[in-house]
């Protein structure tokens, strides 16, 4: 018989680092991995103050067979009454203690809303594959008090416990003081050491969480520099001299790639960075390109990536605005607790949080600013800005260090949400920006017959004052062959017709290097979208992984999932893919009526990646409003005429066809 090693604790970063972390363990914090270490399973990883996009917990534990813990620790004693619970008037509790005989709010260092918090955002952004009715279960979130009492540290929390967590606290919400410690009572401290395995968790769950934990490896294959030209790199390694720069570019021209680049040169030189966009799953793609060019294990500590509104509750918390950030939706959840019909509630719903994502949530970031705890960064970047209002840029400029910079990216031709002639001279000056954009004008991802197609679309459907249409590159050759179609058919056919475009472009999967992952289905027609996919799952066997989710909250979560490399075939809507790219696409346009539902067509039609073994855009289109533009494309099929063939043809076989 042969004896099998003994498995090798992960402990990150390793024990041998500690005493070069930027930020020293406290006393408690050592105690509590000490504790760890000694008497965890080894099977279970121990990350140290991970990076985790800024949230900073103090311990995650992570077993890819078991679960997650999230912990938060505090050096407190809680002597006398120096740490209280306050019953606000919004109805929820914050911490509060007594500093030189006088009351103040602590809740910017409560453990047990952080721990919460630290809870939500893995579940819902950093482990979104998470099966959505069962999935909150495998994570725990445990408080620890290395120097006060258990008991003590449990009367404290209560208050920030609802009726059912109160139940299941000790479980799911475990908190421990020095007593529980020094005995070495690992299942009290953490409830789900006690098992071995789990019906939920699975190992690939655990990749999810790592890619956040713990930066990659350095792959030469995965982690490619960048690729610039001369004007681009002025542009990454330049700044000007009052440091506002706005970029306008049109699809393809490397907008994202330049301020990404930008944001490696500067994290490379030890500065803090902001990162922000609209649109929930873009922060995603632009992680991945300024990991590309970082050079250093580290670096990635000084950079933060958000969108705008989550950035806004964020820094309101940190300025213990908490009680008035959740006053601001105070009418909103009286509406939604009313009696009215389900149409009326939801337009009046809808014009409540309108006014108050635009403008209220904003200028109480504002306010924010001034408190000691507001973070300042010495650069923020902000992409595709066509979706900010001005008033979003002055909440964000209120968070420039000294001497700071700020850029903005901006294609106004994908002007999704209606918010680019916000942007006039005035405002653009307002805004701290002076003389012309920097601009970029070759569009380098779209094969050069897709692109024409994009632009004769921006040309007839997209206003004058915001169409911006770039150019070849100088000298570039049409060497990417490209294959397109266009289908018109009525709404009744429109998901039949998907289908048949889908599984035509399947049959496609094993040459060049393609698979079926690499297809992407784009909607905008949510329950069409879902429709198909479920179609695609159940009658023939295609796995998918798709944002198609009538609940917001939970579309919310699939879009962070989407997004992750999965080998799956995708599908997600027009705007939620803007910012990407694919070589294999099928559209479907269920309708184009007014500005911005052109403008998510425009978006979604730049999409296609060029590539030397070809791509594939197929448009299945029931709004009749695009009908006469579909038929002035090569292959334009109606499908009210006899049976179309459903591959796509190799690209350039039509053309070799015509030749002959």
């Amino acid at each position: 018989m042969t004896s099998s090693s003994p498995i090798a604790r992960v402990i990150s970063p390793p024990l041998e680092e500690h005493g070069r972390l930027r930020q020293k363990l406290t006393p408690g914090e050592q105690k509590v991995l000490a504790f760890f270490h000694a008497h965890l399973p080894p099977e279970w990883e121990i990350h140290v103050k991970p990076h985790l996009n800024g949230l900073r917990p103090d311990f995650v534990i992570l077993n890819p067979l078991v679960g997650i813990g999230v912990f938060e620790v505090r050096d407190w004693t809680l002597d006398g009454t120096d740490h209280f619970a306050r019953e606000m008037e919004a109805g929820h509790a914050e911490l509060w203690g007594e500093k030189d005989g006088k009351a103040v709010c602590l809740e910017r260092e409560n453990p047990f809303t952080d721990v919460a918090r630290h809870k939500e955002k893995i579940f819902n952004l950093y482990c979104p594959r998470l099966p959505q009715k069962s999935g909150f279960a495998v994570i725990t979130g445990g408080v620890i008090f290395p120097f006060a009492p258990t008991e003590r540290v449990r009367e404290l929390q209560a208050a920030f416990l609802g009726a059912e967590e109160r139940r299941t606290a000790r479980t799911y919400q475990p908190v421990a003081g020095r007593e529980l410690l020094e005995a070495g009572d690992i299942h009290a401290v953490f409830p789900e050491t006690r098992r071995t395995g789990s019906f939920i968790m699975r190992p690939e769950y655990a990749d999810d969480l790592r890619g956040w934990l713990v930066e990659p490896a350095f792959d030469k294959d995965n982690r490619k520099p960048l690729h610039l030209d001369a004007k681009q790199k002025r542009l990454v390694t330049e700044r000007t001299g009052t440091g506002y720069r706005r970029i306008k570019g049109p699809a393809g021209s490397g907008k994202s790639v330049v301020m990404a680049a930008r944001a490696a040169h500067l994290i490379s030189q030890g500065k803090s960075v902001l990162v922000v966009t609209f649109n929930k799953t873009l922060w995603h793609y632009l992680r991945g390109l300024v990991l590309r060019n970082v050079t250093k294990p580290g670096q990635m500590d000084n950079i933060v990536f958000t969108h705008f509104h989550d950035w806004c509750k964020d820094v309101c918390r940190e300025a213990n605005l908490t009680a008035a950030y959740h006053e601001l939706y105070a009418e909103v959840r009286e509406v939604d607790q009313g009696i009215m019909t389900t149409d009326l509630k939801a337009r009046r719903i809808g014009q409540l949080l309108g006014n108050i994502l635009d403008f209220e949530v904003p200028n109480l970031a504002m306010k924010a600013a001034s408190s000691k705890h507001a973070p300042r960064y010495d650069a923020i970047l902000v992409d595709e800005g066509q979706d900010f209002l001005p008033h979003w840029w002055k909440a964000l400029q209120k968070f420039r260090a000294h001497k700071g910079e700020m850029v903005l990216v901006a294609d106004t031709t994908q002007d999704v949400y209606g918010k680019a002639r916000n942007w006039t001279d005035a405002a653009m000056k307002e805004a701290g920006f002076s003389g012309d954009w920097a601009r970029l004008d070759v569009s380098y991802r779209m094969p050069r017959d897709a692109r024409k197609v994009a632009q004769d679309f921006a040309r007839l459907f997209i206003p004058p004052e915001l169409a911006y249409l770039g150019e070849d590159a100088q000298g570039s050759l049409d060497v990417e062959p490209c294959a397109m179609r266009w289908v018109q058919c009525s709404s009744s056919d429109a998901q039949s017709q998907c289908l048949a475009e889908i599984l035509g472009m399947m049959e496609l999967a094993g040459d060049g290097g393609l698979s079926g992952g690499d297809i992407t289905f784009l909607c905008n027609d949510v329950a069409l979208g879902r429709r198909v996919c479920v179609a695609l799952d159940e009658d023939n066997g295609i796995e998918t992984v798709h944002t198609f989710e009538a609940d917001r909250k939970e579309q919310d979560r699939l879009k962070m999932a989407f997004f992750m490399g999965d080998a799956r075939l995708k599908g997600t809507t027009l705007h939620s893919f803007k910012g990407w790219e694919t070589r294999m696409l099928v559209v479907h346009i269920a309708s184009a009526w007014g500005d911005q539902e052109l403008a998510s067509v425009y978006a979604a039609l730049t999409r296609l990646k060029r590539s030397p073994q070809g791509s594939w855009l197929t448009v299945v289109c029931s709004a009749p409003e695009l009908e006469e533009y579909g038929k002035t494309w090569a292959d334009h099929r109606d499908v009210s005429k006899p049976k179309i063939p459903r591959m796509l043809p190799k690209p350039g076989a039509a053309r070799q066809q015509a030749v002959a």
